[in-house]
């Protein structure tokens, strides 16, 4: 596996981010031109497709919504253990759930400081993974 950097740790999945989406959005686009183009007698057929087509595409959003929400919850709880385990005391409550996010990269040795600077200068996620001098992958992140 190739060491993880700020430029290759985000990660797209080609079937969910790019085939499905498109399968999704053409089911979408055939179903309101089936509709457009439909007889008077298979109106109610035609249009329960377009319902169902922006119900997948929800449901496809949702699920992705929900499962980047848990894992967000457990890098926090993660990241905030860490912060303890290594100064004694609680993640400071100035950080927002995008700093700790951007600060779970950071090795231990780099961690606190970081925290103290995110905090100083305001620091946004994408400034945080960039500061990083010793990149801690993080692969189980989807």
């Amino acid at each position: 596996m190739e060491q993880q950097t700020y430029a290759s740790h985000s990660r797209l999945v080609l079937g969910f981010h790019g085939i499905l989406f498109l399968m999704i959005f053409s089911f979408l686009i055939g179903s309101v031109m089936n509709l457009i183009n439909s007889a008077k007698e298979n109106l109610y057929s035609a249009s329960l497709l377009v319902l169902l087509s922006i119900i997948v595409l929800l449901l496809s959003y949702y699920v992705r919504a929900f499962a980047l929400k848990a894992q967000d919850r457990a890098i926090k709880a993660e990241e905030s253990l860490r912060y303890f385990i290594l100064t004694g005391k609680s993640l400071p409550v100035e950080i927002t759930i995008r700093q700790i996010i951007g600060l779970r990269f950071a090795s231990d040795d780099e961690f606190v400081g970081l925290v103290r600077k995110t905090i100083e200068e305001k620091l946004s996620e994408k400034d945080i993974k960039k500061t990083i001098k010793n990149w801690k992958a993080d692969n189980y992140r989807v």
